[in-house]
């Protein structure tokens, strides 16, 4: 079973890189000489990603996650993962529940205001759809490894709140995996 990319999404990707430039770069050299003390909530942020599809295969997305950023330059976080899919190309359709969890760390570029490296252990449980000699369908339930890396590019929105896109290669693609590579993410953070 492979999730394909949505086409939207890959476009509205692309132009936010575009504009960025011209839309993030003046809010972020605002406070970029000021030091400001800051206290462990100011560090840490929230978000994730929340996705919808419908039509032969539909998927439902919730994944939450939480972060802290240690300096200007690393951040790192945990969170958690929710897919419901339904492919009716199967006969009898094929429908699983997909959940799991993450780690994952990023590296702001010193050099490139909103560029960041991302790595990531992601597991995930799911039933993974097999044939038997017969023909015949069957689920089995596996827990599914993934180590992904890459990178993102961060878009400010607002003074504490960006969107982040990311493309990531899974180390561990293989038949079973859920993701062709290259992966493309796009979510939100809020600072707290």
């Amino acid at each position: 079973m492979k999730l394909l990319v949505n086409k939207k999404i890959l476009t509205l990707s692309i132009i936010f890189l575009i504009i960025s430039p011209f839309t993030g770069r003046a809010q972020y050299d605002i406070y970029k000489n000021q030091k400001i003390q800051s206290s462990f909530w100011d560090k840490v942020f929230v978000g994730g990603n929340l996705g919808l599809q419908f039509g032969t295969s539909a998927i439902i997305d919730i994944s939450p996650m939480a972060g802290y950023k240690f300096n200007d330059n690393f951040a790192a976080g945990l969170g958690i993962t929710y897919l419901y899919y339904n492919d009716k190309t199967y006969t009898p359709n094929y429908t699983t529940t997909i959940y799991g969890g993450r780690i994952f760390g990023r590296y702001y570029l010193p050099s490139y205001d909103n560029l960041f490296l991302h790595s990531e252990i992601e597991l995930l449980d799911y039933d993974l759809l097999l044939v038997d000699p017969y023909n015949n369908y069957y689920k089995q339930r596996i827990t599914a490894n993934n180590i992904l890396i890459g990178g993102g590019y961060s878009l400010p929105i607002g003074d504490n709140s960006s969107i982040d896109l990311l493309v990531l290669y899974n180390l561990n693609e293989n038949a079973n995996s859920l993701y062709t590579n290259p992966i493309i993410r796009m979510g939100v953070s809020f600072g707290l």
